[in-house]
């Protein structure tokens, strides 16, 4: 088995892909977006879905599960009003109401140790639906 690391409060492991790809997406911006999904019976973070660098906000809120959890990394380029390109990245907890109170428990408690391993977040953003992770909050806490 690939080297994983170890979140200690929640006993759960994040792959080393996941550490891998994210330093690709912070640092050679091959990828645009990231998507984590916990695996109950191995205790493993691991990679659900990686967009490319031509792919959207909409392309990954498109894939986010409506009925389950996930974590999700986003890069986020925009131009500043002294017209200065910039590039943040969010790190997204969603947990949508339709999902079941373990999986929401299990997400919510293995949370800080990922971001731990993700070195290099500028902003969370937690949401419940759609509404609370739009384009528009992505926005408003970017500027």
């Amino acid at each position: 088995m690939a080297m994983a690391f170890k979140m200690a409060t929640t006993g759960m492991w994040v792959t080393d892909e996941c550490k891998t790809l994210f330093m690709e997406m912070k640092w050679k911006k091959v990828h645009r977006y990231i998507v984590f999904k916990i695996d109950e019976k191995s205790r493993l973070v691991t990679v659900d879905k990686v967009g490319g660098p031509g792919e959207s906000y909409d392309d990954l809120a498109a894939s986010l599960p409506t009925d389950d959890c996930r974590y999700a990394v986003f890069d986020f380029d925009f131009v500043t009003v002294d017209n200065c390109r910039k590039s943040k990245i969010f790190f997204i907890a969603w947990s949508p109401t339709a999902s079941r109170i373990r999986a929401k428990m299990l997400y919510a408690t293995s949370k800080d140790g990922l971001r731990r391993v993700l070195d290099g977040i500028h902003y969370e953003v937690q949401a419940t639906d759609p509404t609370e992770m739009g384009m528009d909050v992505i926005k408003d806490k970017a500027n």
